[in-house]
């Protein structure tokens, strides 16, 4: 359908920012330095951040209903490739039509080294706060494809219900569900050389807090089809009713701030329900004790220091290791929530080679057992 000039012009300013040659390709990694968490970053791109996000708020009504239609408008989507491009191609698979659950697969060429041998599997849950968002997302496919090509994985990023029209449980319920699903019909929905005994969870922000409580229900249900090797959590998505030191040094910070989280909170939380709910509290005394679950993966954390959610994720990883689980705190002293997806940040590279790293390792321990 043609967009009308407005729509046009903001698409424009979308695919300035997130182009998808950019996001893609390896980048040549530059030093973001001390005083500017994004001084790397090209000036447009961070004009359009900043015009974006003032956008996407103006979605976000106080009374905690959100103007959907705009925000589709804003949130330019991009189509599967099932061609590869950059040596990647992308395929989109149906789980539940009912409530528009699906997923879309990222394969690395089986021509090339990187697609020829056994890959593991990353079941990616996207962020935007659970109201925001898709992973059609240019951002998302462009990061799920470099994802896929740079660690040498096949990337399955989940399309999953949003808030306020879904609040909790309804997110997890899907993010579990395309787990199993993808379990379930591997042989249909995945190539020949998956190996599904390396299966990694992963998210960024409220992603990574869907991707804990996935883990969490896998650990439950014990999946015999897939090994959960890892989990790994991108700036995830944690609060609770006390103000940490983070959220009050960073309580305006760039990109995202303490506002926006207390309203993505109202709009995914049950009604009546408050910060310390176990959803979003995952470490609170009303979480689920993990210290039971002998199944729940070794995870990699990662936290920028200009984060407001930064000493929830810190909390979140010393509370793993109390409930003996294998943890590993990965900071970035100077980077702000979602900036991951900046390939011209030193820190961008850094992330994703840890990522690399991890599955690696994971995989390494695996053929030790």
């Amino acid at each position: 359908m043609p967009y009308a000039p407005r729509q046009a012009a903001v698409c424009q300013l979308i695919l300035v920012l997130f182009n998808s040659d950019e996001m893609t390709k390896p980048s040549e990694a530059t030093d973001s330095g001390h005083r500017d968490a994004l001084a790397a970053v090209p000036w447009l791109s961070r004009a359009a951040v900043n015009v974006l996000l003032k956008l996407r708020d103006m979605a976000l009504r106080p009374d905690g209903t959100v103007n959907r239609g705009f925000l589709n408008i804003i949130d330019l989507k991009s189509s599967p490739n099932p061609k590869p491009v950059h040596g990647i191609s992308s395929s989109d698979f149906t789980v539940d039509p009912s409530r528009n659950l699906w997923f879309r697969l990222f394969v690395p060429d089986a021509s090339t080294a990187a697609g020829s041998g056994p890959l593991p599997l990353i079941v990616y849950f996207h962020g935007g706060g659970y109201a925001t968002m898709s992973a059609a997302s240019v951002p998302y496919d462009g990061f799920c494809r470099r994802l896929a090509g740079e660690v040498h994985a096949l990337v399955a990023s989940v399309e999953y219900r949003l808030s306020p029209e879904h609040r909790f449980p309804c997110q997890y319920d899907d993010g579990f569900d395309a787990l199993k699903f993808i379990a379930e019909n591997s042989a249909t929905v995945l190539p020949g050389n998956a190996d599904l005994s390396r299966c990694f969870i992963a998210g960024d922000s409220a992603g990574g807090n869907l991707a804990h409580h996935v883990a969490v229900r896998a650990a439950q249900s014990k999946l015999e089809q897939v090994k959960i090797r890892g989990l790994i959590a991108i700036q995830p998505f944690f609060s609770g009713l006390e103000r940490t030191e983070s959220e009050v040094r960073n309580e305006k910070a760039p990109i995202f701030t303490v506002a926006q989280a207390d309203w993505f909170w109202r709009a995914f939380l049950p009604e009546g329900a408050d910060r310390d709910h176990p959803a979003a509290n995952v470490t609170g005394p009303n979480a689920v004790d993990i210290s039971v679950l002998p199944e729940f993966p070794a995870t990699i954390v990662f936290a920028g220091g200009v984060d407001p959610l930064h000493d929830w994720q810190v909390k979140y990883s010393e509370w793993l290791r109390r409930s003996g689980k294998e943890a590993e705190l990965v900071q970035y002293p100077n980077m702000v929530h979602g900036f991951w997806v900046f390939p011209e940040l030193l820190e961008a590279t850094q992330l994703i080679s840890k990522i690399k790293d991890f599955i690696t390792q994971r995989s390494s321990n695996q053929m030790s057992e």
